[in-house]
């Protein structure tokens, strides 16, 4: 613990304190929380930010590709209020970068934002009574709703047992709260990860669960680079852009496959970019650019902002491309298919409907 971090620690305690009575609260009954017959399945994290679950959503999204699915997110930073259905005239604006991405990627799903998942369910269900399974996005402390099936995420560089509460670390609640988790994800593992390292973290998360507990490890997969507009051909020498929570480890795969970094944009996570900021980079695009020589490359959460209707002027010439990333395990991919198909499975048989 440096300094700071404990200067900060009682304030983490008060908080952790406010967040474990609230659960509590919960987990007695004393505060309602609303249950579905339809697969309710919770994808989030006890840390603020930054454990992937955009890629695992999307994972799910693949894997759950012939039902009828539906995403609800809160719709972080967007610029509507209750609930909202995509549609043709959503926008990123109206439902928040990821939601919107999900929108753009995913055509045959239902995606949704509201503030309270419960009343966003309702108001899926009352819309699309034929879904088959529900999505819920970053929902972890969203006690209004209890999904059939939690899946809690933990970055394998920031584990959540090693962490501490906010202010002085990163948890949104005490450890202790993973044993809501029904699964836990290790993610963004390294290639290189050994058995050792997986089966000493999976005894630690498992104690912190309290309870038996499927635990898998994923890490990220790149694909050949999207031109967002125009083709162009891929150069080495590249401009990074991304407004994302960790931009490490695509960091770490552009050294590894020789891109030279020139410069890398680095905006907080979910940021807006403005008129101005484009401008900038495609002013320092021209300076460092010689005959296309250049490329700009950013994230597909970053895409879907850079692509708006105003920011597309500045993409006529310059070459903007993003890459995108899937999940992969690093084993046991299997188990974590048939986990989910069975509970879907489950829950959709007639006594439960």
């Amino acid at each position: 613990m440096n300094v700071i971090s404990f200067l900060l620690y009682p304030f983490s305690l008060l908080y952790g304190g406010t967040m474990l009575v609230r659960n509590k609260l919960y987990d007695q009954k004393l505060f309602t929380s609303a249950h579905f017959k339809v697969p309710v399945i919770s994808i989030g994290n006890l840390t603020v930010g930054g454990t992937g679950k955009t890629p695992h959503v999307e994972y799910l999204l693949r894997l759950l590709h012939y039902k009828k699915v539906a995403t609800l997110s809160r719709g972080y930073k967007r610029k509507s209020t209750g609930y909202l259905l995509a549609n043709a005239s959503a926008t990123v604006e109206s439902l928040g970068d990821e939601p919107f991405q999900y929108y753009l990627d995913y055509p045959a799903v239902r995606v949704a934002v509201a503030g309270n998942r419960a009343i966003g369910i309702t108001r899926l269900l009352a819309q699309f009574p034929d879904l088959e399974a529900i999505i819920l996005d970053d929902a972890y402390q969203h006690r209004r709703v209890t999904p059939s099936l939690n899946i809690l995420l933990t970055d394998y560089s920031r584990l959540f047992y090693q962490d501490l509460v906010l202010p002085a670390g990163r948890l949104r609640e005490f450890a202790v709260g993973a044993n809501r988790a029904d699964a836990i994800i290790v993610t963004k593992c390294p290639g290189t990860i050994s058995q050792e390292q997986t089966l000493k973290i999976k005894k630690q998360v498992v104690s912190r669960a309290n309870k038996p507990i499927p635990v898998f490890f994923t890490f990220y997969e790149y694909g050949k680079l999207v031109p967002c507009f125009q083709s162009s051909s891929v150069s080495k020498k590249v401009l990074l852009i991304t407004a994302i929570a960790n931009a490490k480890p695509l960091l770490n795969y552009l050294q590894q496959q020789a891109y030279d970094l020139l410069h890398h944009y680095a905006f907080p996570d979910h940021h807006a970019y403005t008129e101005s900021e484009v401008a900038k980079i495609f002013a320092d695009w021209q300076r460092y650019s010689h005959n296309n020589s250049v490329v700009i490359i950013t994230t597909r959460k970053d895409a879907v902002k850079l692509m708006a209707p105003k920011l597309k002027p500045f993409w006529k010439t310059a070459p903007l491309f993003y890459l995108p990333i899937r999940v992969a395990f690093v084993k046991d991919q299997q188990d974590f298919d048939a986990f989910i198909l069975n509970h879907v499975a489950s829950k959709s048989k007639p006594e439960n409907n």
